[in-house]
């Protein structure tokens, strides 16, 4: 099974957003030496505690840094942009970085509805067709065409729906295209989005058959006290953001139920729950459930840990975790 990264450039407390994209691209060659087959980045704005915002602009300078990882947007909010201006960013990222460069199209804007009006794309809202339009873009050469995204014509940049709910479960299966769900903080519709995903597949000619990626949480440390530690700023984060208080990746606490409460922390642990958390051993057992579970292609793993050095610990000891793993899900 593939196992790939999933990256917020979180900003934590105490640093800024220069020190993030540092880490981001530290954290992205670590990845490649590791053996993820993916590096993905997710387009979030207006959000003190996230530096992916410019997201194509930051899958090429992680491009340029590694060699082999495949680099890619999870996802480009395509609500916020024009079709064509994402054909033309991909298509240029294609030409520089080879067959490297893989586009996830997520449905929801990435932020507010200031947001959304200053990206000026208020009215937008077929996303079924800038889908399609976008494709039309990136595949064969149309000479004739009134607009053709140069560069980006012929460059087939593979393109994946994302999604936390039925709708992009179903327009995946429409256009017969790869799907991801967003399972490490809306498991909520999880199994049912993958059973109408499987069952209403087409295959097309971008894809002969279903193929379905899931992102996990992942807080891995030597002990089980330690990875709980880690877990407690993403808990803090989804606190702050339930009660609509935006800030910096916060800093681990040792007691999270003093921090938040307990009804809280139970609602934010219910988003949460596809995660593994702990040690190497527990950590191994808890990704082997999920998979087993959800019986997914691939697994994208998110780490969202305060301070970087644990983080690029957590990501080595997942990676040694799946190693281990794969032969049992052969």
């Amino acid at each position: 099974m593939q196992y790939s990264v999933l990256d917020l450039a979180p900003v934590p407390e105490g640093f800024d957003v220069a020190q993030a994209l540092r880490n981001t691209t530290d954290l992205a060659q670590e990845a490649e030496r590791l053996g993820f087959h993916r590096y993905w980045l997710a387009e979030h704005h207006n959000m003190p505690g996230i530096a992916s915002a410019a997201t194509s602009v930051l899958i090429g300078h992680v491009a340029a840094h590694t060699k082999t990882i495949r680099v890619g947007a999870g996802g480009i909010m395509l609500p916020n942009h024009a079709p064509l201006a994402i054909a033309e960013q991909f298509g240029t990222l294609a030409a520089l970085h080879g067959d490297r460069i893989d586009l996830g199209l997520g449905r929801a804007p990435g932020g507010d509805h200031a947001v959304y009006q200053a990206l000026r794309r208020v009215g937008s809202d077929d996303f079924p067709g800038d889908v399609a339009e976008l494709i039309g873009y990136l595949g064969p050469r149309r000479e004739s065409a009134a607009v053709r995204a140069l560069p980006g014509e012929a460059s087939h940049v593979p393109v994946w729906i994302l999604g936390s709910s039925l709708y992009g479960a179903q327009l995946a299966a429409h256009f017969g295209l790869p799907y991801a769900f967003a399972s490490h903080f809306a498991p909520d519709a999880l199994e049912q989005a993958i059973e109408i995903y499987r069952r209403t597949f087409r295959p097309s000619e971008h894809l002969s058959a279903p193929r379905f990626m899931l992102a996990a949480n992942v807080f891995a440390a030597q002990t089980d006290e330690a990875g709980a530690y880690l877990r407690t700023s993403m808990q803090q984060a989804f606190a702050r953001m339930r009660s609509g208080t935006r800030g910096k990746l916060p800093r681990p606490v040792d007691d999270i139920d003093a921090v938040i409460g307990v009804g809280l922390r139970r609602s934010v642990d219910q988003m949460m729950q596809v995660s593994a958390t702990g040690s190497p051993s527990k950590v191994r057992q808890e990704l082997a459930d999920i998979i087993a579970r959800y019986q997914p292609d691939e697994i994208i793993l998110t780490s969202q840990i305060h301070d970087h050095a644990a983080r690029k610990r957590s990501l080595t000891i997942a990676a040694e975790v799946m190693k281990t793993l794969e032969p049992a899900l052969v």
